[in-house]
């Protein structure tokens, strides 16, 4: 069986079985699996995590991953708002709109709950998301597929990509990226992220600064996964309420100004964070 037929098959499971079997997942590699150990059990000591929400975060971290094929093939999933009113403040003003999320709860469904609310034709204001193109063959018509749908665009992470983004905001349209990936070489800086040096985008100040006339709502955006199956709550927040003030047109500045916002909203649901995700590599080259 293909990994496309695989995932259609498992579209067809209640969002419940499929955190279930998740769960199941996100231990078994915990346990099977001393590299992914020793990052998870390092990055949360970094944050100061400890107690049941540390423990917990193993079965979210396979949560995350069971939930994709439902999201990407199946019927659609309960998805509550707060903060909706943020974003349609910004497309009154025709102002576009950059996104940044951690990986943090389901980071899939708060690009797919803005484009069925927001970016669908003809009167929407679609979003482009910035993405890392699968190295495994078999990976590839998967996510073709998942995320061809109504308002919703896909940007590489490559020069053309990045074009992209600076069109759409341009335009007066929506942006997300997830801001704690790792950017390739020559695309970032060196920037704390829970007391430890990591390389940062700097993609997010570049991009604060092309929007339609200079002006871009910047907010924050996670999917908090809610428990029994019962789906997905989208947080939005201004970047500007969690800093305090705005953005800085520096680039280290403004690298550290966002990872200090990401810590910040971690440390409100610590156990839906991917703290296995090595977070701290060195950048691949380009």
């Amino acid at each position: 069986m293909s990994l496309l037929s695989l995932s259609r098959l498992l579209a067809r499971w209640p969002l419940s079985a499929l955190h279930a079997l998740g769960w199941l997942l996100g231990w078994l590699t915990w346990l099977a699996s001393p590299a992914y150990r020793r990052r998870w059990r390092e990055h949360t000591r970094l944050a100061g995590l400890a107690g049941p929400e540390r423990w917990a975060s193993v079965g979210e971290a396979g949560k995350q991953v069971a939930e994709l094929p439902r999201l990407w093939f199946g019927p659609p999933v309960p998805v509550g708002w707060e903060g909706a009113a943020h974003i349609e403040a910004a497309l009154e003003h025709r102002q576009g709109l950059l996104f940044l999320t951690p990986h943090m709860g389901c980071f899939e469904v708060t690009a797919q709950a803005y484009a069925a609310r927001f970016g669908a034709p003809p009167q929407g204001r679609p979003m482009t998301v910035l993405y890392r193109p699968p190295r495994k063959d078999a990976l590839r018509p998967v996510l073709e597929q998942a995320r061809q749908r109504p308002g919703l665009r896909a940007a590489p992470t490559t020069l053309a990509g990045v074009k992209q983004l600076m069109q759409a905001l341009k335009h007066g349209d929506a942006v997300g990226l997830l801001p704690d990936q790792v950017p390739p070489a020559g695309m970032g800086v060196w920037a704390p992220f829970f007391g430890q040096p990591a390389y940062t985008m700097t993609l997010s100040s570049r991009l604060a600064q092309v929007g339609k006339d200079g002006q871009v709502s910047l907010l924050v955006a996670w999917g908090e996964r809610l428990p029994a199956g019962r789906g997905f709550l989208v947080h939005v927040e201004p970047l500007e309420r969690l800093l305090g003030g705005p953005l800085s047109t520096e680039p280290q500045r403004a690298a550290e100004q966002v990872n200090a916002a990401m810590e910040a909203v971690i440390r409100r649901c610590p156990q839906q964070y991917l703290w296995g995700y090595a977070r701290y590599k060195a950048p691949r080259q380009t």
